[in-house]
């Protein structure tokens, strides 16, 4: 037990290591782009979803769903695979990020009357845009917990809890004005190809 506490200790540091690293570089390519944002257009979609300041809420919470994952992680052989799925779901984005910046519009709201969101704005601003990371790694932390539940034998309630969380998440982009549809889909499919073409933990594998 004390070697299982020992790596579990090992691996809670090197994940709170690499948070820092991602906040750096994301910040850094949000606040110094190479070249001017391009603004990503306005769907259907973003017309008919409005702005809700209470989605804060959801969409602050994908931290505490991403660290589902490492709380339910104990062996390296899915420790290895989850890191590297996030490390390249990460370099991808930057990598996108670096070379086409991007940044939604300015929405006519008077932040004034959104304390909440207006703080949201000033820490994350409009770039970054597309694709979104907060629905690529919603959408990868939903693709781990399915697989992580099933092996554990978790009862279909866990399965629909983890699902709505998601959804939510995904939701939350585009309710708080800080991405757009675009944004959204490229995120999401950006999450969903790493999930199921990168690294994967062999006992999780869908034939184990």
């Amino acid at each position: 037990m004390s070697g299982l506490r020992e790596a579990w200790l090992r691996f809670k540091m090197c994940f709170t290591a690499y948070l820092f690293l991602f906040m750096a570089a994301y910040l850094l390519l949000l606040r110094h782009p190479l070249s001017t944002p391009t603004i990503m257009p306005v769907t259907g979609l973003d017309r008919a979803i409005p702005f809700a300041p209470w989605s804060l809420v959801l969409y602050l919470s994908l931290w505490f769903y991403i660290v589902t994952v490492p709380s339910m992680v104990w062996d390296l052989r899915e420790a290895k695979p989850y890191l590297a799925q996030v490390t390249l779901l990460s370099l991808l984005g930057f990598a996108v990020f670096l070379l086409w910046p991007t940044a939604v519009p300015t929405p006519d709201i008077d932040w004034n009357e959104h304390p909440s969101v207006a703080f949201l704005k000033s820490v994350d601003a409009a770039g970054n845009a597309c694709p979104s990371l907060h629905a690529a790694f919603a959408v990868l932390t939903a693709f781990w917990l399915a697989r992580l539940l099933r092996h554990l034998g978790a009862g279909p309630w866990l399965h629909a809890l983890s699902l709505l969380w998601c959804l939510g998440i995904l939701y939350s982009t585009l309710a708080t004005k800080q991405h757009l549809a675009l944004d959204l889909y490229a995120g999401a499919a950006l999450g969903a190809a790493v999930a199921l073409l990168g690294p994967q933990p062999r006992f999780l594998s869908p034939s184990a």
